[in-house]
């Protein structure tokens, strides 16, 4: 039984793997990207670390993303 070691890979890349190497890098490029889009604020949470938060802070970020705070009172006269 002979084994034969090649020093000189016989390897060809041809136009279409390369678009599919950069379409997968653009695509995990484009998902890390998405990911830390969704889960900014647990993000900055956690390297900040904040003592204290509570209901109030809970309160205050609905405010922030429209909650009670986005709504105007409406004077009905009948």
């Amino acid at each position: 039984m002979r084994i034969i070691i090649l020093l000189k890979p016989l390897a060809y890349l041809d136009p279409g793997s390369g678009s599919f190497i950069i379409q997968m890098l653009l695509a995990g490029l484009l998902g890390i990207g998405v990911g830390v889009r969704i889960y900014w604020k647990k993000i900055v949470a956690f390297f900040n670390k904040k003592k204290g938060t509570g209901v109030q802070d809970e309160l205050d970020e609905l405010d922030e993303y429209g909650g009670k705070d986005d709504v105007t009172p409406v004077d009905i006269d009948d």
